[in-house]
């Protein structure tokens, strides 16, 4: 079965992640910093919104494909998937700026755990009835 909407989901996500990945490579060279952090709060902030990003959207997106797979309705799994896109992209712009804008990293943030939340108990209802 081919998992069409999870698989946009995935890229866009992925997008999302390679363009934190190259902030944080392209603010190491400029500051020749090879590895941690150095101490530079700036890199740390670069680094830790890509490592936000790559500690949830695994599971959301694994909770989105196995979704998919148990027949969830295409209507669903789009409000899935743009909660997932639009949460990591409004968390990540939210921790990029300077000063943070706290609103659209907790809106992010609050839209990823409501997606993570309704897929999960979306496969479990339907796993056991």
């Amino acid at each position: 079965m081919p998992l069409h909407i999870t698989s946009i989901y995935a890229a866009l996500t992925a997008l999302i992640f390679l363009t934190l990945s190259i902030r944080v490579i392209i603010y190491r060279r400029a500051n020749i910093i090879s590895l941690g952090d150095s101490g530079d709060k700036n890199l740390l902030k670069r680094m830790r919104a890509q490592a936000n990003c790559a500690e949830y959207a695994p599971l959301a997106l694994i909770l989105l494909m196995l979704s998919e797979l148990a027949g969830a309705p295409s209507l669903a799994l789009h409000v899935l998937g743009v909660l997932l896109v639009a949460g990591r992209a409004l968390h990540a712009i939210g921790f990029a700026s300077t000063p943070q804008k706290i609103i659209l990293r907790q809106l992010g943030m609050a839209m990823n755990i409501t997606m993570i939340t309704f897929a999960a108990l979306g496969l479990l209802g339907h796993a056991l009835l």
